[in-house]
């Protein structure tokens, strides 16, 4: 059947606004989601009789399917009270879990920079030296390209070392996952100057400050969460916050399920120089692939 359709037919029946007037007319949005809360109640009690009752619940797939219809009759309600149509409401859905967890968009479209010269692409393969160096008492991590130094050198910046001093690992996952990290496009020298306003809003200072902000988000959710070993999905919350830091750039139109692979490698690489003391990381862009090689 179709979605609007049964939503019309639903609100045929429905009389959870006729009992109010005036000020109190909003009272029927909270008997539509005290009936979605009830029904909940309903469909877990039918499940546990059905848990601990076996197969001798012999209505148990009839109530299911009478508490599931409920609910969708009191969503189909309550969608129209907030002026939704359920078609909508499922297309919406769709959209966001494909981007969750369908289609890999970062395998779907050519690069940011494809236009550009070489000079201002991102290498599609190249590999990045870390190192530690112990300055005044505080260890240093000191990042080369082909043998040269590049950025500066990185203390943790805290009152006890956690080994943020590696966390340029997070931009290169960005890089090689997404095609995008405005911090190693300076770093590497790879900024689009031929183009002045990518170069100013896409390569340029808030754009940088951006990507360390999320850097920085990450590695404080990973702290809490034992470094991201054995997590298989990052919260959904932190993908929406980081998508929300970037909508305004380019990188917007990569998927929550593209930034989870970006940050998921990143972490497995922060680990590994962590752990090490360094490294060598090997990049390819075109497979999306980052990984340690010594």
């Amino acid at each position: 059947m179709d979605l609007d359709a049964f939503q019309r037919a639903a609100l045929v029946t429905d009389n959870t606004d006729r009992h109010y007037e005036g000020e109190e007319s909003r009272k029927d949005l909270v008997v539509a989601l005290l009936g979605i809360a009830g029904e909940l109640g309903t469909l877990a009690t039918a499940y546990k009789k059905f848990l601990r009752d076996g197969p001798s619940y012999a209505l148990y797939e009839d109530n299911v399917r009478e508490e599931l219809g409920d609910l969708l009759w009191y969503v189909a309600v309550l969608s129209d009270k907030f002026g939704l149509t359920l078609s909508a409401i499922a297309d919406a859905n769709l959209q966001k879990t494909s981007g969750r967890w369908g289609t890999r968009l970062a395998e779907m479209h050519p690069p940011y920079d494809a236009n550009y010269a070489l000079e201002e692409q991102l290498p599609r393969r190249f590999e990045i030296t870390f190192s530690e160096q112990l300055v005044e008492g505080k260890n240093k991590a000191v990042i080369e390209l082909d043998g040269k130094p590049i950025g500066n050198s990185l203390t943790d910046n805290n009152q006890y070392e956690d080994g943020y001093r590696y966390h340029d690992a997070f931009h290169l996952g960005f890089a090689t996952v997404l095609g995008w990290s405005p911090v190693i496009r300076k770093l590497m020298a790879r900024k689009r100057k031929s183009n002045q306003q990518v170069d100013e809003n896409e390569d340029g200072g808030r754009a940088i400050v951006i990507e360390e902000g999320i850097a920085a988000y990450i590695f404080d959710y990973g702290e809490d969460h034992d470094e991201l070993r054995d997590v298989r999905a990052v919260d959904f919350d932190v993908l929406k916050t980081v998508k929300s830091m970037t909508h305004r750039l380019e990188v917007s139109s990569k998927n929550w399920g593209d930034w989870e692979r970006a940050i998921m490698a990143g972490w497995r690489i922060f680990r590994e120089l962590k752990a090490n003391g360094g490294g060598i990381v090997k990049c390819d862009l075109d497979a999306q692939e980052i990984v340690m090689v010594s």
